[in-house]
């Protein structure tokens, strides 16, 4: 009995044994299961309506605000996503029958509430927009009355034409509406005409189609709908939302503003159309001290600086009206508030936001104009702007102020004259810094143990109009929109840091020696470097010459004298490409510097420094005009010139080069007529070259033909053997000096020239009819000269171009062209 007993206990042990390790294995595989679900990340199956919130763009990527935002919520509940796409015609129904789990921009209401869930927290707020092509239609943003009648396309049954019947009935109007079910939709039925204007969402892709905002009809906050079996779904979005909101307060309203900040051409309304007519132009009151915001040319009267820059853009930037500006300087600050208060000004170029002080002295501000960074020169070893400083800044930048009183009410301000006085009160310890802008205050560093910090509060200039000039704030405002993103405040970066520079002329005056003594020896190097050249060019030619005439028993002289005479050849060229721009760009340095010099002595009582410096440039233009001749010579003798054919209209290039020569020759009083009988304007051809060739022999024959002579131009178009092309005769006959005949047989050798030409000191080169006939025969042309001394002389050129093919005129004229 006990024993049977025994075995019953054992056998109750064996099974509880067993029970128990199966149940801990149960448990451990469900852990283990639950785990690598974690582990993967989950699907989450989203309901695209290829609108603004969620869409593909043309290049593949995909974009949206609801996109981006699913995005962000994704970092906090590791889903993955699968779009569905979907439109007001099946999206509900998808989510109900869960072919998708979730959808965004969707409006709230109870009866949507019974059947899908929704966020917790909007995902944004809709602004609902009346559009229309207002250049296309009677339609008006300040009278709604037009809208009577009008065809307004909208996704009907939907919260937007609530808002829309709303809006009509608040202004008295009645519309017809036309139901759209997407963009493609409303731009479709645009073009058919069968809509007038159309409600959307506040989108910037309208403003790239010419559409303009009329007005807003209203708004709402939208959400995430999620399908009804789907809560955990629901918990983990609600959980992201405000771990989002919590992490980074402003990234809804950045993403708001990225996708749904409107950038519409600015107009003026009907109300502000009249104030511009009835008040005529628009007074504006500036500070006369501030050069970085005007200052004139004395001698051009041109007007330069910030104020210059924004009236230049800002009187033509509202499409529908031009504005007219007037200015007017003041010495004192003070002075110019107290003629805004007196109407004598419409507005003050520019003020400080200082938003109190603009309560107390009576006027408003309109948006920021520019932005100016700031940086203290101090010499401070530890700089904190939170600390309690006495500040330097110059006494006439009121804006300035306005700026540090607002921005560092714990500094003491102190008045300096010029940058030297703040500089040395801060060395006398009157002052801890000063305040300049960063591109004037680096230099400072490391002066005088001075260091530049800069500021982390950005100064923002602003227009100042009389409180109640509500009209003229917009009419600002709108200019101010409409203007490129931080125009103004580049254009202050350039004059702020040209306004303090060392002029060219303080520069000579201070160092009047070293520049001519250093002047001076660029010139004789560079012209010794040329003399030497052609000294050695020349005789290498003259002993190749006299050794090729020698007999027969000087043929191995001739042979090392040939040798020599193209080492040396060759040594020239190639001095002459490795050296090119090294000998261009101290001649071009010289004559650049000598014409600054010459426009800051004008008016300085230096009559003799004035035709020094004449005769400089006389001498500096034609060693140039030999420097680039040899240096053309050279590039064509090494072999490294090559065609760059560009398409080109014969008589376009014509009339550039008469455009250059018609002022010579009525100076000359010299005749200048052209004809031109050409079928095939448009030809392919090297455009520079066969300009150099035609300006060389034009100016020629205006330099050698004297007072009341004449030049004719005829050009003319040749038949062609060759299909596809066509050849352009050109002669330029003139009634000039003349040429002998024994100089004819060598025109277009290297340094040539007529000795009638030398006698009569007209400058030249020897050059010019070589590089000439270098490129004729590039081009694959002929070039022929007749002439009699006293008497002219006629050149005639031929050249053969390429005719334009079709593919040419559908490019540019976008169809198939009589190719002419």
């Amino acid at each position: 009995m006990n024993k049977s007993r025994k075995k019953t206990a054992v056998l109750f042990a064996y099974i509880f044994v067993i029970l128990g390790i199966w149940m801990m294995l149960s448990v451990h595989c469900q852990a283990a299961e639950t785990n690598n679900d974690e582990k993967q990340p989950q699907t989450i199956r989203v309901g695209s309506f290829e609108d603004t919130f969620n869409y593909v763009d043309k290049n593949g990527v995909r974009r949206g605000y609801g996109y981006e935002l699913m995005q962000a919520l994704s970092g906090y509940t590791g889903w993955k996503f699968e779009y569905v796409k979907c439109d007001w015609s099946n999206c509900f129904d998808k989510l109900e029958n869960g072919e998708i789990d979730i959808m965004g921009d969707i409006s709230y209401t109870d009866e949507r509430a019974q059947k899908m869930l929704f966020s917790d927290e909007p995902m944004s707020e809709e602004k609902y927009i009346l559009y229309a092509d207002l250049s296309h239609t009677d339609i008006g943003t300040s009278d709604f009355k037009a809208m009577d009648g009008k065809r307004v396309g909208v996704l009907m049954g939907t919260e937007p034409e609530i808002m829309l019947t709303e809006w009509e009935k608040k202004n008295g109007i009645h519309t017809k509406h036309v139901n759209v079910n997407n963009d493609d939709d409303v731009e479709k039925k645009l073009a058919n005409h069968e809509i007038d204007c159309f409600v959307s969402l506040e989108e910037s892709i309208w403003s790239e189609q010419g559409i303009s905002s009329v007005t807003t009809i209203g708004k709402s906050g939208i959400y995430f709908a999620i399908n009804k079996e789907r809560s955990d779904i629901k918990t983990k979005m609600d959980y992201a939302m405000r771990q989002l909101e919590q992490d980074s307060p402003f990234f809804k309203s950045d993403l708001y503003k990225k996708y749904f900040t409107l950038d519409y051409k600015q107009s003026l309304t009907g109300k502000e159309k009249s104030w511009v007519e009835e008040h005529g132009g628009i007074k504006i009151g500036f500070l006369n001290n501030d050069q970085a915001i005007f200052s004139m040319d004395q001698e051009t009267g041109k007007l330069t600086g910030m104020l210059a820059e924004y009236i230049s853009y800002a009187k033509d930037c509202l499409g529908n009206q031009t504005l007219e500006f007037n200015i007017r300087g003041y010495d004192d600050y003070n002075e110019m508030l107290q003629a805004l208060q007196d109407h004598e000004i419409d507005m003050i170029f520019y003020a400080g936001r200082n938003p109190d002080l603009a309560e107390k002295k009576g006027y408003t501000l309109t948006n920021t104009a520019w932005t100016y960074s700031l940086m203290a020169v101090t010499d401070e070893k530890y700089f904190n702007e939170d600390k309690s400083y006495t500040v330097a800044v110059p006494k006439e930048q009121e804006a300035l102020k306005q700026h540090i009183v607002f921005s560092y009410p714990q500094w003491k301000l102190v008045d300096y004259d010029s940058l030297a006085d703040a500089a040395d009160m801060i060395m006398n310890e009157k002052a801890d810094c000063f305040l300049m802008g960063t591109s004037q205050a680096l230099k400072y560093d490391n002066n005088r143990d001075f260091k530049s910090v800069p500021l982390t509060k950005t100064m923002e200039a602003c227009f100042a109009v009389r409180d109640g000039e509500g009209t003229l704030l917009s009419i600002l405002n709108k200019t101010l929109k409409d203007m490129p993103s931080d125009m103004l405040t580049s254009a202050l970066a350039i004059y702020d840091s040209t306004a303090d520079k060392v002029t060219f002329y303080d520069f000579v005056k201070d160092n009047m020696f070293a520049f001519f003594v250093t002047a001076g020896f660029f010139v004789l190097t560079i012209i010794g470097i040329i003399l030497v050249l052609l000294w050695k060019a020349r005789k290498a030619e003259a002993v190749a010459k006299l050794a090729a005439s020698d007999t027969q028993k000087l043929n191995d002289k001739l042979e090392i004298a040939l040798k020599k005479a193209e080492d040396a050849s060759l040594a020239k060229t190639r001095f002459l490409n490795n050296m090119s721009h090294d000998i261009r760009t101290p001649m071009n340095v010289i004559l650049g510097h000598a014409q600054l010099m010459e426009n800051e002595l004008k008016g300085k009582g230096m009559p003799e420094m004035l035709e020094h410096l004449e005769k400089l440039q006389q001498s500096g233009n034609l060693l140039l005009a030999i420097i680039n001749n040899v240096l053309d010579m050279a590039k064509i003798e090494s072999g490294r010139m090559e065609l760059d054919e560009n398409y080109c209209r014969i008589e376009a290039v014509w009339k550039s080069l008469f455009a250059v020569f018609d002022e010579k020759a009525r100076k000359k009083n010299i005749a200048l007529h052209y004809t031109m009988n050409v079928e095939h304007e448009h030809v392919l051809t090297d455009v520079t070259k066969v300009k150099e060739i035609l300006v060389n022999i034009l100016s020629n024959s205006i330099k050698y033909t004297p007072v009341g002579g004449s030049v004719m131009v005829d050009v003319d178009e040749l038949s062609c053997d060759e299909s596809g092309y066509m050849i352009e005769r050109i002669r330029v006959s003139d009634t000039g000096i003349g040429m002998s005949q024994d100089y004819l047989k060598k025109i277009f050798e290297a340094f040539t020239r007529e000795k009638n030409t030398t006698k009569s000191k007209i400058a030249g080169t020897g050059l010019g009819m070589s590089i000439v006939k270098k490129y004729v025969d590039l081009l694959g042309g002929t070039i022929n000269v007749e002439s009699e001394l006293g008497k002219g002389s006629t050149f005639t050129v031929t050249l053969k171009h390429r005719i334009a093919d079709e593919s040419y005129y559908e490019k540019i004229y976008g169809r198939a062209w009589n190719r002419k």
